[in-house]
């Protein structure tokens, strides 16, 4: 191990690229000797390091282009590394093994090929071929589909492929899936795929693994070629990744991993936390770097996020510092409801922008999609130009757009579009022909789609099996439009989405990003309960949409705390900061301690993306599954630590935009976090630094929208609607249901 001496020595003319580093990155450019983990905290410069590193191998003749491996989590990475190791060399740099994952083994696979039974012509398949394979093969083996749906299939698979599995070593995960035979679906897929010439993006690795396991002599090529390998983002590794990489590390043991396992927050698509911290015990003798020196944050930020991250306990440790200024404490507020805090936002982005802040240096990064809608709508009618990362804005959205078509057609009969786009979504069996037949029909009569559909469901014209789709489809159209003359909007809008089966699709996709969609369904319903009428509420939709875009002009960033990793901005607004929220009450129900410490893990990285200033929300009333709830603050709140940190809390809004503070003066006194008095048992709301109930005393006995309570048949749940005596609420582990009062008991 080089000394912090001899460390700083090698900055000279040779090596220019040296001077610029402080000891600790020094030290893991020029430790190449043996396994190193560089345990590179936010912003502390792990670009600079990797590129450094990189060049000092080829600058020092240690190792050719080709003797290097450096593997990247996007291409995005690994051109900003090529550039900057090309800028610092003077020369393109060619022949070199630098790229993701995937591309690296996709190149690698191609020489071996024909040992797996591929050609090295093969094609890599995308997500719909992938869907159309399964489906025959559920066809196949006589399985119904709608209890076993492709997509689910395909999931199951491709966790298994992350994980390291050949269908020979699968146990099945669910017995109910494809009726028990998800190991012999897998099995037929893989047979099926070699037939084809083809192979999944997840075959990329299994097959390396089988070919590194299998086949000594390639595993020597593979130790006789790569001298040195690098690793990026080491923390979002999965299993597949992980084993991959030991197999190649086992020849010159020179392996260098980057990364931050209090930035691990891809748990859900296969991330294991265990790889980096195992990182000593698979490879003994490692030489551990932590670089703790932070370049971007302020000492204020710094210390919020530290000590929020103390609490995790799956951690190697570090304690990130910076030579900057302290800066200004981030600020923690406490706000009325969720349009309140969209406000209170929107109204210091503009106050930043009277002090010449540029819109391009702001985000509002919440904790999931739906949270955007709120904030959209308030930068539309104030004309602050927005963007969202990472995903289309909250009206665009494919699930938004297919429930608006629903509502457009029982609100229009005569939208030709509407009811095009939503006649077979879901499927319905209406294919291409089927509606080239309607089109004609409407056109040769002059008469709107949803007429044309109706008119034909009584004739010969169509297949018996279409006849009887067009004619329930049609009669549910007009029973939906009945159900608006003496039904709210809102609720006549859920029975759509449930009776026409679009929620019901959803629930059963199996997709990562499946609970969003439900999610921003249930907002949408939301948003409908602040107009009149639905009429009101699709031209308040039609108005948002036309305001599109502004290219080419600075703009605030909104984005989700997942999709903020890897940037920075010099001021960050996070608001939503409410149990069941952040913690995501999903995170915690499926995966307990690992989930919350996930979550905790995305609350550092949502603060640590800030330069200058940074900004926590919370309110004491949400609007969600459309009804009101007393919102409970995130427990990550009593975490930040009082030094760091500045409370400050007040009505906002409800008419008195103009009024910060709750008698007109904001209070901007260090007050107790409303998590540690629930904690003790103080339920209520902090007004200017005192706990006051935030209802009135209740009878006993009385119930109340958001109490927990105890179905003898469901189990424990939440009240989320109150209807006299009937109740609608959210169990634990029934989901949403209509019940009598009688039949519960306060939990």
């Amino acid at each position: 191990m080089h000394t912090e001496s001899s460390i700083l020595e090698t900055c000279s003319d040779d090596a220019p690229y040296l001077c610029s580093l402080n000891s600790a990155q020094r030290a893991a450019v020029l430790t190449l000797d043996g396994p190193v983990l560089v345990l590179a905290g936010a912003g502390t410069g792990k670009t600079r390091v990797l590129t450094a590193r990189l060049v000092h191998l080829l600058a020092t003749g240690r190792a050719m282009p080709g003797q290097i491996m450096a593997v990247t989590f996007t291409n995005k990475a690994a051109n900003e590394i090529r550039e900057r190791v090309s800028a610092i060399l003077g020369r393109s740099v060619e022949g070199w093994f630098l790229g993701t994952f995937h591309s690296l083994a996709a190149r690698l696979l191609r020489k071996y090929a024909e040992r797996i039974g591929l050609k090295p012509s093969f094609t890599i398949l995308g997500e719909d071929d992938q869907l159309r394979l399964i489906k025959q093969l559920i066809e196949a083996n006589n399985i119904d589909e709608k209890k076993s749906p492709a997509r689910l299939v395909l999931s199951v698979i491709e966790r298994w492929k992350d994980r390291g599995l050949l269908p020979e070593v699968v146990q099945d995960d669910d017995g109910n899936l494809a009726d028990g035979k998800m190991p012999k679906i897998y099995k037929q897929y893989q047979a099926r795929l070699l037939e084809l010439n083809a192979c999944d993006f997840g075959d990329l690795l299994l097959h390396q693994l089988t070919l590194l396991r299998n086949h000594p002599d390639i595993l020597q090529d593979f130790h006789d070629r790569f001298k040195f390998l690098l690793v990026d983002e080491y923390q979002d590794t999965n299993v597949a990744q992980y084993l991959w990489l030991r197999l190649l590390a086992q020849g010159h043991k020179n392996i260098c991993c980057v990364g931050d396992e209090d930035q691990s927050i891809y748990g859900w698509r296969g991330a294991e936390i265990g790889n980096i911290l195992r990182f000593e015990e698979d490879f003994p003798g490692a030489h551990i770097v932590r670089l703790e020196e932070n370049y971007r944050s302020t000492g204020h930020i710094l210390g919020a996020a530290s000590g929020v991250i103390a609490n995790n306990s799956m951690r190697l440790g570090k304690t990130l510092w910076t030579k900057a200024d302290m800066g200004e404490k981030v600020l923690v507020r406490s706000l009325w409801d969720g349009g309140a805090e969209a406000r209170w936002v929107a109204d210091e982005i503009e106050a930043l922008q009277r002090r010449s802040a540029s819109l391009s240096d702001i985000a509002v990064m919440v904790r999931a999609g739906f949270q955007t809608r709120l904030f959209e709508e308030r930068f539309i009618t104030l004309g602050i130009p927005y963007r969202v990362l990472v995903g289309a804005r909250f009206y665009e959205r494919q699930e938004i757009r297919d429930a608006l078509a629903y509502l457009r057609i029982i609100n229009s009969v005569d939208d030709d579009l509407a009811f095009e786009r939503i006649i077979n979504t879901p499927k319905r069996g209406v294919g291409p022909s089927a509606l080239q037949q309607l089109h004609g029909f409407a056109k040769i009569e002059k008469i709107s789609l949803n007429e044309a559909a109706a008119r034909l469901a009584y004739t010969d014209e169509l297949k018996p099996k279409l006849r009887q789709t067009m004619k329930d489809f049609t009669l549910l159209l007009a029973r939906w439009r009945e159900l608006l003359l003496s039904l709210p909007h809102t609720e006549v809008a859920q029975i759509v989405l449930d009776e026409s089966g679009y929620t019901g699709m959803w629930q059963a996709d199996k997709s990562p990003d499946a609970p969003a969609r439900l999610d921003n369904l249930k907002e949408l319903v939301s948003a409908m309960s602040a107009f009149e009428n639905l009429p009101a509420f699709l031209e308040h939709v039609s108005l948002v949409l036309e305001a599109t875009e502004q290219k080419g002009v600075p703009q605030v960033s909104l984005m989700t705390l997942h999709g903020s990793k890897g940037l920075e901005f010099d001021y960050v607004f996070l608001p939503g900061w409410e149990e069941e929220i952040f913690p995501s009450r999903m995170s915690l129900s499926e995966n307990g301690a690992r989930g919350l410490e996930e979550e905790r893990r995305l609350a550092y990285v949502g603060l640590t993306r800030a330069r200058k200033r940074a900004w926590i929300s919370y309110v004491a009333n949400r609007q969600m599954y459309g009804s009101w709830i007393n919102a409970l603050p995130s427990r990550f709140i009593a975490e930040l630590p009082n030094e760091h940190t500045e409370h400050t809390s007040g009505i906002y809004g409800a008419g008195n935009v103009a009024n910060n503070g709750w008698g007109g003066n904001e209070k901007r006194e260090r007050i107790p976090s409303l998590w540690q008095q629930i904690s003790a048992g103080q339920r209520g709301r902090v007004i200017e630094g005192k706990a006051k109930s935030i209802a009135a005393p209740r009878r006993e006995g009385e119930l109340n929208v958001g109490d927990r309570v105890v179905h003898e048949k469901f189990g424990a749940g939440t009240i989320r609607r109150i209807d006299h005596d009937k109740l609608e609420i959210s169990f634990d582990k029934g989901g949403m249901k209509k019940v009598m009062r009688g039949f519960v008991r306060a939990g």
